[in-house]
């Protein structure tokens, strides 16, 4: 039976748009890979600007964009965390006893997201912005030797993260790193772990807001759901090459200053949201 769900816009891709796209791309990773911070920070506010502003249904510009974030995650995350692992900085057993609840939060964030009204999803991720940009202003968390908490409690505090991620469209690494580095993992394989942990989330994310957004009407001729594809796809084409000259040029710049800057500019893109 053909999808008889109602579309808006035409089945092709506006040139502009797709610059626009590729653009974002290139800017997250080369942010990613400068500052090693997580991209959907960035990806989810340039797409519910993008989207408006193209009047890509700008009702569910918000779903979209986190829809949209977490799936290419799951390209940038799975490529990461095998770098990581190359250098040994991933902690697997650790991975193993987080993933499954990564993935059940997720799914159950995804589907709860999908049911929230697009000014409350807007002013959720503005919160975020301001937490990462308030947390990027403050001293790194140094690891400790606090021992990690027992299963039931880390599979809990696994399902907890997983649900906010996904709900905000980003990797868990804000909320993962600074668990691990609080719990005895030292930092770099904390991070190494966290990148790896985003991969489940964005999986299971990524289709939970395929289903929740699957019956809605206006939505883009080229979505699955709330998942925008083309976005997705011109996103990671860019934002993977990016992100490994960032790295490169991160034993060449001010990286700290440079971190200090870009979380300013997440307060400020915060209260935009707000405002919005």
């Amino acid at each position: 039976m053909p999808d008889q769900r109602p579309k808006s816009t035409a089945a092709n891709v506006d040139p502009l748009a797709l610059v626009a796209y590729l653009t974002t791309g290139a800017v997250a990773g080369l942010l990613a890979g400068l500052l090693g911070i997580g991209g959907g920070a960035l990806i989810v506010p340039a797409l519910i600007a993008i989207f408006s502003y193209l009047h890509l249904d700008s009702n569910w510009a918000p779903h979209l964009a986190v829809a949209t974030s977490l799936a290419t995650i799951i390209a940038t995350g799975s490529v990461s965390a095998y770098a990581h692992h190359r250098r040994g900085a991933l902690d697997w057993p650790i991975f193993r006893v987080l993933s499954p609840a990564l993935l059940i939060g997720a799914g159950i964030g995804a589907l709860f997201g999908g049911e929230i009204t697009p000014l409350w999803l807007q002013r959720l991720f503005a919160v975020f912005l301001f937490y990462s940009g308030v947390r990027m202003l403050v001293r790194k968390p140094q690891t400790s030797t606090k021992p990690l908490p027992p299963r039931p409690r880390l599979l809990g505090t696994g399902i907890g993260f997983g649900a906010l991620s996904a709900l905000l469209g980003v990797g868990g690494g804000v909320l993962v790193v600074p668990f691990l580095a609080r719990h005895g993992i030292e930092l770099r394989r904390a991070v190494g772990t966290a990148s790896a942990c985003g991969v489940p989330i964005a999986a299971a994310g990524s289709l939970g807001f395929i289903l929740s957004g699957w019956d809605r009407s206006g939505l883009p001729a080229q979505s699955l759901g709330f998942l925008y594809w083309p976005a997705a796809v011109a996103i990671v084409a860019t934002s993977m090459p990016f992100a490994n000259l960032g790295a490169r040029l991160a034993h060449r710049l001010p990286t700290q200053a440079l971190k200090q800057v870009f979380a300013l500019l997440l307060l400020l893109v915060g209260v935009g949201l707000l405002r919005g």
